[in-house]
C-alpha cells in the first residue's frame, strides 16, 4: 500500500463528514479498520499545528457511539484534540495534536502545550464545588471512614508540595512513595505533580529489596512513606522497610515520614516528620507549568528479566484518557461515588482511584482493607454504607468471595450499584456470572474491561455501546475511542474477517499509552514495536468473534501447542472455573515427548467440598472437552490449597513451571510474591504426586 502522510490528506472538518459518510457500513460488533482509516496502518502518525476550535467537543460528544467511534480511529486529530481542548484546563495552548512514530518509539501528544495535572484533578472542583467530597478513606477497620472535600484535598496537597520544595525537591526529580492506601498517599502523587517532580509509587508490601531496586534504577532523590500501614487487622511496619532498602541507596537525600498509626519510630538524620512540616507551610502553591510530554510518573511492572522496568506516563495525553475511559467505560455521571478498590500503588490505583476520577470531579473510594476482613461481607456492608455507585475489582477477588455462602452479599442493601468492573486477568464465566447475578441483581452492566500498565487506560471493554448492544458475559468486546486492535498471525501477517485468533496489537497511537522504559528506551521499541513493525504489540492473544468482539485469550506466553494446535492457557482455566467446586485454577504447559506440550493444571478446591475429588477431577476432564476439545485436556492434575500469586493478585505461572520442571533452585525474582511458603507448599504436593505417579507405572 502506498505511504500516504497525515499532513497531505483532506482537511480535519472535510474529514470529519467524509468520514461518518463512508463508515456507516457492517454489523454491531464490527471494529476493523474503515474508509479512510485504512491509510493510518502506519509507523508514522502526525499532524498539522491545527488544533480544534474550543466548544467543538461539546458537539461531537452527542454523535452515535458508532459515529464516534469511527471518528477517533479517522479523524484522532479532530477528535482528541476537541476533547483535550475542551475537557483540561491548559496553562499554554498545545499547536499540534499529536506527533507519533512507532518504529522509533516516538509518542508526542498536545504538542507545545502547558498544564498541570493537580490543577486539573483539585483546583478546578475546589473553584466550583469547594465542599464536595473528593475522597472517602474506607479505613481497615470499617464504619470508620474519613471523607475529604476538594478544598482539603487541595490545601493538603499544597502544603506537602510546599514541604517538598522546601527540602530542594524541584522539578524532574523523583520521588518514591512507599505508603498505605491513603489521602495523603494520594496528595503525594498530587505534590508530585504540582512542582513538576516525577512520582513512582511503590505498593507498600513490596520487600525492602524490591523498594531499593526501584529507587536505585529511577535514581530517586526522595522517600515519602508513613510508620505503618494497616490491613486486614495486621499492621505492616513501613518505615523499617525503607530504612533497609536507602541503606544501599546513595541518591536517598530525605525520608518524609507521616504518622499512619500512633507508633512512633526511631528518625535518622535523613528522617523528616512530613506531618510536623506540612503543619509550618502554606495552603497555596503556585503549580508548576508542565510541557505535554514531560514524565508525570514510573511505575515498575514485571518484565521477562530480572532488571526493572520503569514504565514511563507524561501529563496531558494520560490526563484524558483516564478521565474520558472513567466516564465513558462506567458510567459516571456527576455526584456518583466510585469505588474502586485496587491499591493505589497499582496503574489501577493511579488511573481509576486517583487521576481519572479526580479529574472528573468524583468522589472516589480508598479503600485500604482487603475482601473479607473483618468478614468475606466487607465489600458489599461497604456499598450500602457510602452508596457506591460503580464498583471496581479483580477477579482475584471475586473467586475468592466465591468460597462463601452468598448471604455475605444479600443481607446489604446493593440498590445504589449502578455499573460493575472486572480488572486484572480475564475473568472466568463463573466469577462473572456471580457478579452479575448476586452481587449487581441482574441489573448491572458489567464491563470486564481489558488494559495494561503500559496503556495508561482501558482499551476493550463493553462499554461505551450503542443503545440496546449486547454484553457478552465474560468477554471484553469494544475497543475504547482510538483504539484499533490487529490480530497478527504467526508469520506476521494481519488476520482479516471474524472468528480468528491471533497476537493482539493496536495500529496506532493513542494518548494514554506509555512513552517509554525509564533509562531503557531501546528496550520500551523492541518490546513493544519491534515484534511486529509499525504495530504496538500487547503481549496478549485474543479471538475475534463472528461477531466482531475481542476476546482475550491471555499472555502469548501462555499459550500451549498441542500438537500443532494452539491453545490459550485462559481458555482451559475458563472451563475447569466452571465446576461448582472450583474457584481457581492455573494452567502451564509442559513438554511433551509426542505432542510438544500439554496441559498441566493446578486446582484449588472449595474448603466445603463433600465429593471425592478424583471423582471432581474426572468431571473437570469432561468440562475441558466439552467445552474445548479433547486434546486441550490437561495430561495432569494437581490439586493445591492456593496458588502463587504477586500482591496485586495475579498468579505467578513462571513459578509453577519451575515447580513441575523441577527447577525451582532458580525461582528468580519472587519479591512481588504475596506470600513466598506457598512455593513449599505446592513442591511438596507436586513431590507427593510425583512419586504416586512414578508407583503406578
Amino acid at each position: 500500500m502506498q505511504r500516504i502522510s497525515m499532513a497531505a490528506r483532506c482537511s480535519p472538518g472535510t474529514r470529519f463528514f467524509k468520514t461518518l459518510l463512508s463508515c456507516r457500513t457492517g454489523g454491531p460488533g464490527q471494529y476493523r479498520t474503515p474508509g479512510l482509516c485504512e491509510q493510518q496502518l502506519r509507523c508514522r502518525f502526525s499532524s498539522l499545528p491545527s488544533p480544534p476550535p474550543p466548544g467543538t467537543w461539546s458537539q461531537l460528544h452527542r454523535l452515535p457511539h458508532r459515529d464516534l467511534y469511527r471518528l477517533s480511529v479517522t479523524d484522532p486529530d479532530r477528535f482528541w484534540g476537541s476533547a483535550a481542548v475542551d475537557r483540561l484546563r491548559w496553562m499554554r495552548p498545545f499547536h499540534q495534536v499529536r506527533d507519533c512514530d512507532f518504529s522509533s518509539g516516538k509518542i508526542n501528544w498536545f504538542v507545545g502545550g502547558k498544564i498541570n495535572v493537580s490543577v486539573n484533578c483539585l483546583d478546578v472542583h475546589a473553584e466550583n464545588h469547594p465542599d464536595r467530597v473528593a475522597l472517602i478513606w474506607e479505613r481497615d477497620e470499617p464504619g470508620t471512614e474519613v471523607k475529604v472535600t476538594y478544598r482539603e484535598l487541595l490545601e493538603t496537597t499544597c502544603r506537602l508540595a510546599n514541604t517538598l520544595k522546601s527540602h530542594e525537591i524541584k522539578k524532574g526529580d523523583r520521588v518514591a512513595i512507599y505508603m498505605p492506601v491513603s489521602p495523603i498517599a494520594v496528595a503525594a502523587m498530587l505534590a508530585c505533580a504540582r512542582i513538576g517532580a516525577v512520582h513512582t509509587m511503590v505498593f507498600a508490601g513490596f520487600s525492602s529489596e524490591a523498594l531499593a531496586a526501584k529507587i536505585q534504577d529511577a535514581q530517586c532523590k526522595a522517600v515519602i512513606t508513613c510508620n505503618q500501614g494497616v490491613r486486614g487487622g495486621r499492621l505492616i511496619h513501613l518505615k523499617s522497610t525503607v530504612d533497609a532498602a536507602v541503606r544501599s541507596c546513595t541518591s536517598i537525600q530525605h525520608i518524609f515520614v507521616s504518622q499512619r498509626t500512633e507508633q512512633p519510630v526511631v528518625m535518622g538524620e535523613l528522617d523528616v516528620p512530613l506531618d510536623e512540616m506540612m503543619s509550618q507551610h502554606a495552603s497555596v502553591c503556585p503549580p508548576e507549568p508542565l510541557d505535554s510530554e514531560d514524565s508525570l510518573f514510573l511505575l515498575y511492572t514485571s518484565g521477562s528479566t530480572g532488571k526493572p522496568k520503569g514504565i514511563v506516563h507524561t501529563q496531558a495525553g494520560y490526563l484524558l484518557y483516564t478521565s474520558m475511559t472513567h466516564q465513558y467505560v462506567f458510567d459516571y455521571r456527576d455526584g456518583d461515588v466510585f469505588g474502586c478498590v485496587a491499591d493505589v500503588g497499582w496503574i489501577t490505583g493511579h488511573s481509576y482511584v486517583v487521576y481519572g476520577p479526580l479529574c472528573n470531579g468524583a468522589t472516589t473510594v480508598l479503600f485500604e482493607s482487603t475482601p473479607v476482613y473483618p468478614d468475606p461481607g466487607r465489600y458489599w456492608e461497604m456499598v450500602e454504607r457510602l452508596r457506591i455507585n460503580q464498583f471496581y475489582s479483580t477477579p482475584t477477588a471475586l473467586r475468592l468471595l466465591l468460597k462463601y455462602d452468598d448471604c455475605w452479599v444479600k443481607k446489604y442493601d446493593r440498590s445504589s450499584l449502578r455499573t460493575l468492573g472486572s480488572v486484572g486477568e480475564p475473568i472466568n464465566h463463573e466469577a462473572w456470572h456471580w457478579f452479575h447475578s448476586v452481587v449487581g441483581e441482574g441489573r448491572c452492566p458489567l464491563v470486564d474491561t481489558w488494559w495494561q500498565t503500559e496503556t495508561g487506560g482501558i482499551c476493550i471493554a463493553p462499554h461505551p455501546l450503542e443503545e440496546g448492544a449486547p454484553i457478552i458475559p465474560a468477554m471484553a468486546m469494544r475497543p475504547f475511542f482510538g483504539i484499533q486492535p490487529v490480530l497478527m498471525g504467526e508469520k506476521g501477517e494481519t488476520l482479516t474477517g471474524d472468528s480468528v485468533s491471533g497476537a493482539l496489537c493496536i495500529s496506532q497511537p493513542w494518548p494514554g499509552m506509555a512513552r517509554s522504559i525509564y533509562g531503557d528506551h531501546q528496550r520500551f521499541i523492541d518490546a513493544y514495536f519491534k515484534v511486529y513493525h509499525g504495530y504496538y504489540f500487547t503481549g496478549d492473544g485474543a479471538h475475534r468473534s463472528e461477531d466482531g468482539y475481542y476476546q482475550i485469550t491471555g499472555r502469548m506466553d501462555d499459550v500451549i501447542n498441542v500438537s500443532g494446535h494452539r491453545l490459550g492457557t485462559a481458555e482451559i482455566e475458563d472451563a475447569l472455573d466452571e465446576h461448582p467446586a472450583v474457584p481457581e485454577t492455573a494452567v502451564i504447559g509442559i513438554p511433551h515427548d509426542i505432542k510438544g506440550e500439554v496441559p498441566f493444571a493446578f486446582v484449588v478446591l472449595k474448603e466445603d467440598v463433600g465429593d471425592d475429588p478424583t471423582a471432581i477431577l474426572q468431571h473437570l476432564r469432561g468440562l475441558v472437552a466439552n467445552k474445548i476439545t479433547k486434546y486441550a485436556v490437561p495430561e495432569h492434575f494437581l490439586v493445591v490449597k492456593r496458588l502463587p500469586k504477586t500482591r496485586s493478585g495475579k498468579i505467578m505461572r513462571r513459578i509453577l513451571r519451575k515447580v513441575v520442571l523441577e527447577t525451582t533452585n532458580d525461582l528468580g525474582d519472587v519479591s512481588t510474591l504475596d506470600d513466598p511458603s506457598v512455593v513449599k507448599e505446592i513442591v511438596e504436593t507436586y513431590e507427593l504426586y510425583r512419586k504416586d505417579r512414578e508407583k503406578k507405572k
